[in-house]
């Protein structure tokens, strides 16, 4: 009845959902822990009405109307989505027949390989350097049809300067390079100045992370006319809520909310990177909503699933490269200060002499 590739695929794997009657400190899926704008609310209330009998907007005028004078780029260059995942399978659609190659550096997020097995892609992995530096020269030699780069990357926080992403984007002149920048909003710096200068770039932003709107799915895609326009060709009819696109445009209409919480996030990342740095972790700098904490030559599986028993979820991901690390979102000042107070002693369990005494 199904494809015998969609048969022998793995699907993507999110972080675990509480149950409802479980009280959990959640760190494992890169929420914002503080509320989005008043100003979505009441939109949101307001968009409850009569007209919810009607179709939305197919091309979400109004909340691409926002975003072109936010982000200062014109609105025949600006495609929403149902989250920047939707985006992401419009791109894999539109691009890669069974057997052409995308290539991407990993780890990285791991919804990029489900794609690519929904289109029988070929994958080209390109491990990053320990450090997390992106190979740019190999990503550049290998021309595959498209290329993508998370930046700041998942899991691990690092981002790639965007002068690297400018010189990537000359090598594969003629390919589609798309920057998955979800968590750009908490770094010092994005690619979307790249736009004018590469017909060939694609640049992905969402409102899940810095603009509190995880459960509202809302994502935009920037990229030269022409590339918008192949993708309108294999867009959902219409992808968008009408309550979606009225909470989307109050959220970008109130960016100094957004800005004040993405500070917030970041004070408290400086300081969860130094006191897991004194546990004796390795924690590459973050430029993103979480960290990435290592314990080199050193299994995680236990220590999270001790976090897990303390009632605080984090992310363990269960590949070679990654047993080592354990990702860590950022949440209030009072539940990183719990996760603190838990993870010590478990740490110092587990490894003893491994670590050293935290703070």
């Amino acid at each position: 009845m199904f494809r015998p590739s969609i048969k022998k695929m793995d699907p993507y794997t999110p972080g675990e959902q509480p149950g409802p009657r479980e009280r959990l400190i959640k760190l494992n899926n890169n929420e914002n822990p503080y509320p989005p704008s008043p100003r979505v609310r009441r939109a949101v209330g307001q968009a409850a009405n009569a007209a919810l009998r009607l179709y939305p907007a197919p091309r979400a005028d109004e909340f691409i109307a926002c975003a072109a004078k936010l982000y200062k780029v014109p609105g025949e260059m600006i495609l929403a989505g149902n989250g920047s995942d939707e985006l992401l399978a419009m791109l894999f659609r539109a691009t890669l027949d069974r057997g052409d190659t995308v290539a991407y550096p990993t780890p990285t997020y791991s919804l990029y390989d489900t794609l690519a097995a929904v289109q029988e892609a070929r994958v080209l992995h390109f491990p990053f350097a320990r450090d997390f530096t992106v190979p740019i020269e190999a990503l550049g030699r290998a021309r595959a049809r498209l290329t993508i780069i998370c930046n700041p990357n998942s899991p691990s926080g690092t981002m790639t300067p965007v002068r690297s992403l400018a010189v990537l984007a000359r090598k594969l002149r003629g390919r589609l390079l798309v920057i998955d920048e979800a968590y750009v909003d908490f770094a010092s710096d994005n690619a979307l100045r790249l736009l004018k200068d590469h017909r060939n770039l694609v640049v992905l932003r969402t409102l899940s992370k810095a603009y509190s709107l995880a459960g509202m799915r809302l994502g935009l895609a920037f990229a030269h006319r022409s590339t918008i326009e192949a993708l309108l060709k294999v867009k959902d009819s219409y992808n968008l809520s009408r309550i979606a696109l009225a909470g989307g445009a109050a959220a970008l209409s109130d960016s100094a909310w957004m800005r004040r919480n993405v500070e917030r996030v970041k004070k408290t990342r400086a300081m969860v990177e130094v006191r897991l740095r004194k546990m004796g972790f390795e924690v590459p700098p973050s430029q993103a909503n979480f960290i990435l904490a290592r314990m080199p030559d050193h299994d995680l599986s236990r220590v999270t699933r001790g976090l897990r028993r303390a009632g605080i979820l984090v992310r363990y991901f269960s590949v070679p490269s990654l047993r080592d690390a354990m990702r860590i979102s950022i949440g209030t000042p009072a539940e990183m200060a719990a996760l603190l107070r838990t993870l010590g002693p478990l740490v110092r369990a587990e490894f003893g002499e491994a670590c050293r005494r935290s703070a």
